[in-house]
């Protein structure tokens, strides 16, 4: 019986010395043979000829550079020697142009991660366009495609891959490089990272592939300090006369979502059917908030129902407010804080009132669960954040009460003393002085 002949597989790197750039380097090239049949590709990488090992097809030297290069030249051998040896064991045969296709990207485009990526994108600005998604996070996502396509092109030198090639390495490299390549916070990295996990786990959906590889990647978002203004300064800003009457539309739209919780894009979309009288006979703001299309309901206080009512009849449509841009909402906040005299740690923006309502109302009582509700927060421990901060303020509020209980202390303290000394006196001892306080208490 004839026995089946082994193919024979051979990955060569070397330089394009015909094509040299500008700057003198060589692109490098890859040169893949199964079976005699060769099948080239570029790997994007490019070097100086005088600093090519032509017997070994690597970098000579050990400078940042030849250690970059070997590296990326290693990982792309890597990749290659994996393609060959699945196509092996799952196909029974591999030939040079199906591993060389198969690198590229190509034939296995239809369920690749940014072809995926782009499809949802696409399908999120028409909904920016009917108003019911914000053009801020479609900018967001925008900016994760184009940040995982440079990672893609930059780590494995491709121009997407299959989901089935994704393995935990990836989201934990991509971690890193949006880290130190693009100088991330943690935070930023966890909202980047978000969009690329839901990714794959619409692809375990789809059946594109069967077990998400990022399953034991863990982050989370780490608490910061949300800038906020105190009870007392939104009421001189309550009582504060702008000097332009331009900012008094924006003064009023900040008090009210104060008073509400809503966020800018929430308060400009909000309608004359959004209020409703509810349940205990009082007005409700019945809506659900843009961002995230979670329900958030609040009962109208006087102050914000005089705000509305101030705005009838201001508008041609159904708003109720005639919203100006955020940048000028935001120019103006930062003026009439000013006018106001508010001292404030943090950037005041217009969003800070929304902070502002969240801290408010916990400090005066209202329970973690009924905030949560009112603000449309998805998770009861992103309201939590807001008791963080107001314990804070409890303590600054200490900070500033405890110098004026300074005379009461001096005398106690002074009066402490004086019994201290005489229990001393007269007992001779301290055991003497603790039979005394014993005495007293009983």
């Amino acid at each position: 019986m004839e026995q089946t002949k082994k193919s024979t597989f051979k990955l060569l790197f070397y330089l394009k010395k015909n094509e040299l750039k500008k700057n003198g380097n060589a692109p490098v090239m890859a040169r893949i043979t199964i079976d005699g049949t060769a099948k080239t590709l570029g790997t994007k990488l490019e070097i100086n000829p005088n600093n090519w090992d032509l017997k070994y097809g690597r970098v000579e030297g050990k400078s940042a550079t030849a250690l970059s290069i070997n590296q990326k030249l290693d990982n792309i051998r890597g990749r290659i020697d994996k393609i060959y040896e699945d196509m092996l064991k799952h196909e029974g045969f591999a030939t040079a142009q199906k591993v060389k296709l198969s690198f590229l990207g190509v034939g296995v485009m239809d369920d690749a991660i940014l072809k995926l990526f782009k499809v949802q994108n696409d399908e999120f600005e028409n909904m920016v366009a009917k108003g019911k998604r914000t053009q801020g996070t479609y900018n967001k996502y925008i900016t994760v495609y184009n940040h995982l396509t440079e990672f893609i092109s930059e780590r494995y030198h491709r121009d997407d891959m299959a989901f089935r090639e994704l393995t935990a390495d990836f989201i934990r490299e991509f971690d890193f490089y949006l880290r130190i390549d693009k100088g991330c916070a943690h935070n930023t990295v966890w909202i980047y990272t978000m969009p690329v996990i839901s990714l794959v786990k619409l692809a375990v959906k789809k059946g594109m592939i069967r077990e998400n590889p990022f399953e034991d990647y863990e982050i989370s978002m780490e608490e910061t300090d949300r800038g906020y203004i105190l009870k007392e300064d939104v009421e001189k800003l309550m009582m504060c006369k702008p000097l332009h009457k331009r900012y008094e539309l924006v003064k009023d739209i900040f008090i009210f979502s104060c008073f509400t919780g809503l966020s800018y894009v929430d308060i400009k979309k909000l309608t004359k059917n959004n209020i409703q009288s509810f349940f205990d006979g009082h007005q409700w703001i019945i809506s659900r908030r843009q961002k995230s299309d979670i329900s958030s309901n609040v009962r109208l206080m006087e102050i914000p129902k005089r705000i509305i009512e101030k705005y009838q009849g201001t508008t041609r449509n159904e708003f109720i407010f005639p919203v100006p841009t955020n940048v000028t909402c935001n120019n103006h906040v930062k003026k009439l804080i000013e006018e106001a005299e508010i001292i404030s740690e943090q950037k005041v923006t217009f969003h800070t009132a929304r902070h502002t309502f969240g801290t408010m109302f916990l400090t005066e009582g209202v329970p973690l669960e009924s905030l949560s509700k009112m603000m449309g927060h998805k998770n009861i421990s992103t309201t939590q954040i807001y008791a963080k901060i107001t314990s804070q303020k409890i303590s600054k509020d200490m900070d500033l009460v405890t110098p004026k209980f300074k005379t009461m202390e001096d005398a106690f303290l002074i009066k402490m003393e004086r019994e201290e000394v005489a229990l001393l006196n007269t007992h001779n001892g301290k055991t003497s002085k603790i039979k005394s306080v014993e005495e007293m208490m009983v």
